[in-house]
Parts: C-alpha cells; structure tokens; sequence
C-alpha cells in the first residue's frame, strides 16, 4: 500500500515538515499569573510535536485583546520568556510551532478591561453570553475604535509577531477567523463603519490586509499565516455575501506569498443561506494560488482524500490532536483513538491535558 498522503513530508515556505498533519489552534486556558505559559503548558505541546506542524492556541497580542480567563498572551517579557520554555521544548523534539496572534474585539466582557467596553469595529452587541473567571456573563455592547485607534493596533499585531519569534517560534498565524476582532471588520454584519475601514468590500478589508502586511513586513512573508471561517457564526457574526468578500481578499493576499492560509469548513449547516458555500476550501482553491491548510471534522480518511485530490495542501486537526498526542502514529497504523473529554476542556490542570495516553501504553500494533 502507498503511503498516505497525510503522512507525507511538506515543504512549507522553506520549512521542512515532517508531515502534513498539522496540529490546530485550540484554546486550553491553562496560562498561568499574567497570562505567562506554565510548565504544563511546555509538557503539552511536547507530547504532540509528532505534527507536522503545530499552531499554538490563541494568543494575546495586547491586555485590550483578552477576552478568556487563562489564555496567553505575548506581549509582555514574562510572556515571552514563557513560550521559549514551549518552543525549545517543541524544537528539542524535532518538532515546528507557529503563534496564532489574536485580538478578540467585541467576544469579551468588561471584567477584562477595569470595567470599560471591549472594542470592536462597531457598536453591535453579540449574541449570547461569554465565560470569565467568576462564571458566565452577559455580552454587554462594545466601544467602536476610533479610526485614529487602529495603527496602534496594527503595530500591536506586528509587534507580537516579533516577540513570537523572539520567542523561538518558526512563525504566526494571524487569527482572522471565528468571530473575533480582524473577522468582525470583514463581515457586514458587524461592520458598520462609514471611514475608509468599513462599508465597501475594499474598505472592511482593509485592516486584514494592512495587519497582513505590518506582521510579513515585521518577521517576513516567509512565516506568516492567516486563518479564515467564511461560514463559522459565532455569537451572532455574520456576512451577507462570504463567498464574494473572501474571493476578493484571497485574490488580494496571493501577492503577499505568505506561509499559507488556514480555512475553516463549516460548523453547521449552511445549505440555506445565499452566498455561504458548503464546501470552503474547495470554492476558494481556485482563487488562492499558494498553501492552503483545511480545517474541522476531518478524519483520517477524509484528510487523506483531499490531500489526494488536491484541494488542500496540509489538514488541521483539533480534538483528535488535543485526545492523541502521537495522532500520525495512530494513524500510520490504523489505531483505535482515544476519546476526548469535553468536560476538561477549558480550564484545570493535567487531567484531559496531559494525561491522555500514547498509543504505545494502550495498544499493541502487531510488527509488519
């Protein structure tokens, strides 16, 4: 049998991977005082540099960015001296990380900010209600930036990127998916701005494209990524035309040559609604000339499928990694896969963090 197209080695932006499973962003909320990453964080992201490559949970690039309890960040020095524990202990094992850089906008809650507003492109409350450290809170209606406001922001994002790789990180990804702040400039139905970073489809992206070229001006195009969801609506998030805004800024971003873009699928059924397309990276792989990493529900035979027909370049996996460190050798062979514990998500300690087993401590795979 030929060898899965999962398991194939990638090269990607003159980085070596070792294969093109790649370890997804997913918040753990296991930072430590000052949102500094902790021992246990180091001992995570060790049992899983079998990935390809691993892309970190999100990661503050300011306090006006917070938007969880326990979440890291990198813009202070502790934070930084933090992370190098994470990378050396990524690279001492052969393995390749990038910061996912975030700025969360509107998706917090005054307890963050000494009791202001959190910020957004536009005074429009979310849906729903949002977790904090003292139990769930109403999502209260956010502060539109000032136009004079976003340079600093920018240079925010630019900034973490440089610290990511003072850190010892291979490189970022800018987080612009999901809901959070760069997603809600791009979406209509968050952006109601009448300046030159709202209204047209040029103008809501804007701030994608400057943050864009702010973070490969900072560290190099060479290690930057970005991350889209056209489709994901969280807390109410919404655009009127997905498929039209990421055409145009994916077209827009092919003269940036960036490390990849990251596409989510969708997360629920959008067969209804105008202009969301079902299959995602599928509609776009035609627009978007370079590496594209696809992203939710894969498995590994689907994963496999479309490495093999060529609509993505590498395949993200984020529960499966969070329940199997050693996922590509599970999958190598056709292993059964732990089960992950949707109770310890978020918050804790080791259990559901770093104490699900390795293949080798609970099967036995008969030698070839």
């Amino acid at each position: 049998m030929s060898k899965q197209p999962l398991l194939t080695s990638y090269n990607l932006s003159g980085l070596e991977l070792s294969n093109r499973m790649v370890m997804a962003p997913m918040t753990r909320s296991r930072a430590g005082e000052g949102n500094v990453p902790t021992d246990l964080m180091v001992k995570y992201y060790r049992q899983r540099t079998s990935a390809g490559l691993i892309i970190s949970e999100g990661t503050q690039i300011s306090e006006q960015g917070i938007g969880y309890p326990w979440t890291p960040g990198i813009h202070t020095y502790e934070q930084v001296e933090g992370w190098k524990k994470v990378t050396s202990a990524v690279h001492n094992e052969g393995g390749k990380i990038f910061a996912q850089i975030w700025h969360v906008g509107r998706i917090s809650h005054p307890h963050y900010h000494d009791g202001e507003p959190p910020v957004a492109p536009s005074a429009v409350k979310p849906e729903g209600q949002i977790f904090t450290a003292e139990g769930m809170k109403d999502f209260v209606t956010p502060r539109a930036l000032g136009t004079d406001e976003i340079p600093g922001i920018i240079e925010d994002y630019a900034q973490a990127a440089r610290n990511a790789v003072k850190a010892g990180f291979d490189g970022v990804e800018i987080h612009g998916a999901n809901g959070y702040l760069i997603d809600q400039f791009l979406k209509d139905g968050t952006n109601k701005r009448n300046d030159e970073y709202g209204g047209s489809l040029k103008n809501r992206s804007r701030l994608t494209l400057e943050v864009t070229e702010a973070v490969s001006d900072a560290i190099g195009n060479e290690k930057t990524g970005i991350r889209f969801s056209p489709t994901v609506r969280n807390h109410g998030i919404s655009d009127s035309n997905p498929k039209e805004t990421f055409s145009y800024l994916l077209e827009q971003l092919n003269d940036f040559n960036l490390a990849y873009i990251h596409l989510m699928e969708p997360m629920d059924d959008v067969s209804d609604l105008d202009n969301y397309p079902e299959e995602v990276t599928e509609y776009f792989r035609d627009i978007y000339n370079g590496t594209i990493i696809t992203n939710a529900g894969f498995d590994q035979n689907s994963g496999n499928k479309v490495i093999e027909n060529g609509t993505a370049d590498l395949v993200a996996y984020g529960r499966l990694f969070l329940a199997n460190p050693d996922l590509p050798a599970r999958f190598s062979a056709d292993a059964d896969l732990n089960e992950p514990d949707q109770r310890t998500f978020y918050g804790g300690d080791a259990e559901g963090y770093t104490d699900y087993p390795f293949m080798n401590e609970t099967t036995e795979v008969a030698a070839e």
